[in-house]
């Protein structure tokens, strides 16, 4: 199918289908780049995100040619030549923590880890809330049923109480707590959220031709639905990012979390040492990380409100 050539008139250049899709899907993504971009908040978090990106790259590389591992790692980094903890330095830019470990090595290697649980955590959630909620809105009834109820059980579930316990109880690392946030978020809102979307693609006109056509739930769902509601779903994976960070934060600060360094370990070893109610005194020891993990969540969310206008087009300005 993707081969076939639509037939032209004589002297005319046949056109294939897949220039005719990729020609509506480049016009379909120029047209809401151009409203995200008008945005503003959009273009704004999207910066910073590409920045942390870049600042996560960049460790790799100055560890393999500028930095001395024995100073400058992450987790045994030790510098013997100044005191601990140790303000600002040109040797140290962010200074050193209690440790003697460089907080600008920490800062960048970490940032690499909020991103992969970010994002591992988003596609989950956002996978299993596609899924479901299409299935929900298709088939109805008690299938529909199950899937809400369960739905508003977890909306009304002490989610990073819930976390702070598991934490506590069980060794947890990063990817495990990927996969718990992904299934927590994936099977609560953004369940609802896809099922209302999915409700309304469930009854055009076009669904209906493709049932009385032959075509069997799941093919229906593969081919009409999901593709209209994956705008909403990558949206709601923005803001499921930002509350990844948040928990992974939280949990790291607590101690909870075995995880070699991130940012949320970052303030707790300062609170562990006795520095983090000095915060004025020692600054370095905490503002850095606390002001990544508010930078990052801020910027995921930008983008989300930003594409909420993409989606959303009575958001638009007209």
């Amino acid at each position: 199918m993707a081969r076939a050539a639509i037939p032209a008139g004589p002297g005319a250049v046949p056109v294939n289908l897949w220039q005719i899709r990729w020609r509506l899907w480049r016009r379909g993504f120029l047209e809401n780049f151009q409203v995200f971009w008008a945005s503003r908040i959009g273009p704004l978090g999207l910066g910073i995100i590409i920045f942390f990106a870049l600042f996560a790259l960049a460790h790799p590389i100055l560890m393999a040619t500028v930095w001395p591992a024995s100073v400058y790692d992450p987790v045994v980094g030790y510098d013997p030549m100044i005191l601990h903890p140790s303000p600002p330095t040109r040797g140290h830019l962010l200074g050193t923590d209690p440790y003697g470990r460089d907080i600008l090595s920490q800062l960048m290697y970490s940032t690499r880890w909020e991103f992969v649980l970010g994002v591992i955590s988003a596609a989950i959630s956002v996978v299993i809330g596609t899924t479901v909620g299409t299935v929900a809105a298709y088939f109805g009834g008690w299938v529909d049923t199950l899937f809400m109820r369960l739905a508003d059980l977890l909306l009304l579930f002490p989610f990073i109480a819930f976390l702070l316990v598991l934490g506590a109880l069980f060794e947890i690392d990063l990817f495990d707590l990927a996969i718990i946030i992904g299934l927590l978020s994936g099977f609560g809102g953004i369940t609802i959220i896809i099922r209302a979307q999915a409700l309304s693609v469930a009854v055009r006109p076009y669904v209906e031709a493709a049932r009385l056509a032959g075509g069997s739930p799941w093919w229906v769902i593969r081919k009409h639905i999901i593709p209209n509601v994956m705008p909403l779903s990558f949206l709601y994976m923005m803001f499921n990012v930002t509350s990844a960070i948040l928990s992974e934060a939280t949990l790291s600060f607590f101690g909870l979390l075995n995880v070699r360094s991130s940012w949320g370990l970052m303030i707790n070893t300062a609170e562990s040492a006795g520095y983090l109610l000095m915060f004025d005194q020692y600054w370095w020891l905490w503002l850095p990380a606390g002001l990544a993990i508010t930078l990052l969540c801020a910027a995921f969310y930008l983008v989300g409100r930003g594409l909420d206008e993409v989606v959303n087009p009575r958001l638009r300005k007209r």
